[in-house]
């Protein structure tokens, strides 16, 4: 049995000089991570985490480094404020394999109280973290803590009763819980998850637009994955609203968005071909709403993330079309989506992983949406752009990119030559940047440039 424990005494449990492993985002205890703030005596805490949503000081004290695997405003703001935050290239599949290479003899998650049986639910975080949350959950050198709290929605992984790819690979757990014989030290707290505001950012004419593009790839049928963000929201709107159906979701971040296609009847997960009868998620993010919404809610299972963004058994699914942003194009296909100026906006995540797997069938498609352009000191620069600058950090390679949709249409780039792509691609520009795309793709040369 656990040692319970205030946030407080728990926050005691760690040396000076130690390591502590947190799951992604939603999976952070509250509590705790507040407490280990208001200690002062650090000096070398190396803690290991991606997408921060807590508030606390802990990351502004001297002798506490933080190595984050994807960077949220809270990861910006630390990093200009002149925190010691890094950040680690991972997409987020292999979060597991490199924390298990890390080995902290510290883990901490979020979880929702024990029921009647000693199980507490990962509530809204699968992820990466599972299995090591387990392995020092099992090891008397390393310390479990978990911090439950009435707060946190009680949800569910899959069972016995579902068998799809994932369940048949040694070593996966299709469980979405700890049993408390497994945690060392236990804390009760009435922390609450973070909670979006509003869900997502309210869409603008630009959004509406791109969305209206995107929403021309999803028939009937369709299986989902959508992000955070307007434009996905705008096109779950249009979605709830529009005359189609039986849509299914494998999605690695469930959204408000997704609540509000299954709230509207559209979502039936009976022609996905794997996984029936439930969405599929890793993670939730959105409002306090969503998270109400998800409490006891067996329409959604949450899997470990090596599962759900397995390229393989994205391809699995019937009729997948995967959405994700980017920040940038080239005439070539190349996309950043995660730095900008070469600079650490966001990370990897498991874009990567929907492109590739959206690539493994020719049913399947993979948006990429943004804007065609943005505003910089009072000028309007494009988005699509003949070639990168020096500096540029590449998330997507040419070779997986499928379509661009912007506000002025879709650029279906699978097959094309460098040249083609060019031309496409300069057709759902700016009106303004477009005879410059030109210029550039029709002097393009079996894939060289032929200008400068």
């Amino acid at each position: 049995m656990p040692t319970e424990l205030t946030a407080e005494q728990a926050a005691t449990r760690l040396r000076t000089a130690d390591t502590l492993g947190l799951p992604l985002g939603p999976g952070q205890p509250p509590a705790f991570l507040q407490a280990l703030g208001a200690r002062a005596d650090w000096t070398d805490l190396r803690v290991y985490g991606a997408l921060l949503a807590v508030l606390t000081e802990l990351f502004n004290r001297p002798g506490v480094h933080y190595v984050s695997g994807f960077y949220g405003p809270l990861e910006r703001a630390l990093r200009d404020a002149g925190a010691d935050v890094d950040f680690a290239p991972a997409d987020f599949r292999r979060f597991g394999p490199l924390l298990r290479q890390q080995s902290p003899r510290v883990m901490a998650t979020a979880a929702s109280p024990p029921d009647a049986d000693g199980w507490c639910s990962l509530s809204l975080h699968a992820g990466g973290t599972v299995g090591e949350l387990r392995r020092a959950g099992a090891d008397p050198e390393r310390l479990l803590v978990v911090e439950v709290s009435e707060a946190f929605p009680r949800t569910y992984g899959l069972g016995e009763r579902h068998r799809g790819p994932g369940a048949q690979r040694p070593g996966i757990e299709l469980g979405h819980g700890l049993h408390v014989d497994e945690i060392d030290i236990l804390i009760r707290s009435d922390a609450q998850p973070l909670a979006l505001p509003g869900g997502d950012a309210p869409p603008t004419d630009v959004d509406r637009a791109i969305a209206a593009n995107a929403v021309a790839y999803m028939p009937s049928g369709t299986t989902l994955q959508t992000g955070i963000g307007s434009i996905p929201n705008q096109i779950a709107t249009l979605l709830a609203e529009g005359d189609g159906g039986e849509y299914g979701l494998h999605s690695e971040m469930f959204t408000d968005g997704c609540m509000r296609l299954h709230r509207a009847g559209k979502v039936t997960n009976t022609r996905k071909g794997q996984y029936d009868g439930v969405s599929v998620t890793t993670f939730a993010f959105g409002s306090t709403e969503l998270y109400e919404w998800l409490d006891d809610n067996r329409e959604i299972a949450f899997l470990p993330v090596e599962i759900v963004n397995s390229p393989e058994v994205i391809a699995a699914n019937e009729q997948m079309v995967t959405i994700n942003g980017a920040l940038a194009v080239d005439i070539q296909g190349q996309v950043v989506a995660d730095t900008i100026d070469g600079s650490q906006f966001s990370g990897i995540g498991g874009a990567e992983d929907f492109v590739a797997g959206a690539g493994l069938e020719l049913s399947d498609r993979s948006l990429i949406c943004l804007p065609s352009t943005f505003t910089k000191d009072g000028h309007l620069h494009s988005r699509i752009v003949p070639w990168f600058g020096p500096g540029a950090v590449i998330t997507t390679p040419r070779h997986h990119t499928d379509v661009i949709v912007t506000e002025y249409g879709a650029a279906e780039l699978e097959g094309l030559t460098v040249r083609e792509r060019g031309r496409a691609l300069a057709a759902i520009a700016h009106p303004l940047f477009r005879d410059d795309l030109l210029e550039a793709a029709e002097h393009t040369v079996n894939g060289r440039s032929a200008l400068g």
